[in-house]
């Protein structure tokens, strides 16, 4: 498995992630021994990169995951988050911040966190985030409790914006890179050479809008953006292949980020997505692909407050600072 350095952190990841929201049963019940089995062969195979998030199962996929890696804790590199604790639970406060550390540690059956994210940053007032939880994710890496610290979310412009204004080891952007989106690579690509964090993407498959399964009642996509989908799958059942198979080796292949985490829920989705890898996307189908994505190119929905979601912009242009508080 190929692996990348992760911004300035010292650490070198796989380019593919082991995204462990299905652990959660929050697409669907699984079964806990292939999900563990599957942990153990994605170590074996290379991919030691385990991301988590305590909203996963409301603990369930970090509990699923510590019990995982008993016994292999020194072979993965773990990432876990804060401040979001369900769907509609939100706290940036640098109290919240001390205290999920300590139960994603319990959770995890371990003494340190590798990368220590402030999840979905959109959804918290950016003062509060810049002022609270990210100088409070800073003191418990002086503790030693965490090694690194980075903010996740999806608007790129505005954890482009929060990068600008504070020091984070990691940066990641969820459904901004992948066969309809590319705002990772323009938006975010650039700062994070320039600063030195490391850049991470996410749901190379839109949750799931990039494959032929049926999508959840709750997937947010604009309707323009499904309506290209079946073409885009066609194109590549003519070519030979299938559309998520040439989704995910396109992300994962990209040089922007240095992972690019997939949910995966046990052995079958593993080695769905290493046959994935070792898949050559046949000639002059990407060109197709991108003819027929060209009207929804970038057609994101938006999440979190308003004052968070910022129009498109030249990568140039001056991004305004949050008053009275920009570093570096």
């Amino acid at each position: 498995m190929e692996r990348r350095p992760l911004g300035r952190t010292g650490l070198d990841v796989p380019v593919l992630g082991f995204g462990t929201a299905p652990l959660g049963d929050i697409f669907g019940a699984i079964d806990e021994g292939d999900a563990i089995a599957a942990v153990h062969a994605a170590i074996e195979r290379g991919v030691d990169y385990f991301d988590t998030a305590p909203l996963y199962g409301f603990g369930l996929a970090e509990e699923r995951l510590g019990k995982a890696l008993e016994g292999r804790r020194d072979r993965a590199i773990v990432a876990t988050k804060c401040c979001r604790d369900g769907f509609t639970e939100f706290d940036f406060s640098a109290a919240r911040v001390t205290a999920s550390v300590d139960e994603s540690l319990r959770r995890l059956r371990t003494d340190h966190i590798d990368i220590f994210q402030i999840h979905d940053v959109e959804f918290g007032d950016a003062r509060q985030v810049l002022e609270e939880a990210i100088p409070a994710a800073h003191a418990l890496k002086e503790s030693g409790k965490v090694r690194f610290v980075g903010i996740t979310g999806l608007p790129v412009r505005h954890l482009r914006r929060l990068a600008q204004q504070c020091e984070i080891d990691t940066l990641l952007s969820w459904a901004h890179l992948n066969l309809v989106e590319d705002e990772l690579a323009t938006e975010l690509a650039p700062l994070a050479a320039d600063r030195g964090f490391g850049l991470m993407s996410a749901s190379p498959l839109l949750q799931g809008l990039l494959t032929e399964r049926p999508l959840p009642d709750w997937h947010r996509s604009p309707q323009l953006l499904r309506a290209a989908v079946p073409a885009m799958a066609a194109a590549c059942r003519d070519a030979g292949t299938d559309l998520a198979s040439v989704a995910v080796r396109w992300a994962v292949e990209h040089p922007a980020p240095a992972t690019t985490i997939v949910g995966i829920a046990g052995m079958d989705d593993l080695t769905r997505n290493f046959e994935a890898l070792q898949r050559p996307i046949p000639d002059g189908l990407l060109d197709r692909l991108a003819e027929i994505a060209a009207p929804v190119k970038n057609m994101m929905w938006f999440e979190g407050k308003p004052e968070n979601n910022l129009p498109p912009s030249d990568p140039n242009q001056h991004v305004p600072t949050f008053p009275e508080h920009t570093h570096g």
